[in-house]
């Protein structure tokens, strides 16, 4: 089996979501065959404690946060993951933002 695509799940607020869209766009992002811009989101809950030293976008240091949040799927080549990190990083408001990479076999 063979490594050669990748699925990113990104968690973003839903107000930065058409920036993370033309980002992801800019560096070819989401093309499966003759279509490009193919991702997914849905809506979800994230939860998250800011410890010491955090500077959170949202919420209190030491405190349980809440907030409605998308999460966002994307296929891209192996090779561009670096320069995907990048452009995600760039347009994402979280101290750290969750990205979640997963191999897809073929």
């Amino acid at each position: 089996m063979n490594v050669s695509k990748l699925k990113l799940e990104i968690f973003i607020p839903e107000t930065h979501l058409s920036k993370l869209r033309l980002a992801l766009q800019s560096i070819g992002a989401g093309k499966i065959g003759n279509y490009d811009s193919c991702l997914a989101y849905s809506r979800v809950t994230g939860t998250w404690r800011p410890l010491k030293g955090s500077q959170p976008y949202i919420g209190t240091c030491n405190e349980i946060s809440e907030a409605p949040e998308i999460k966002v799927e994307v296929n891209i080549r192996k090779e561009a993951l670096q320069e995907t990190l990048n452009a995600i990083r760039e347009v994402h408001p979280y101290e750290e933002p969750v990205i979640n990479v997963i191999p897809l076999y073929t």
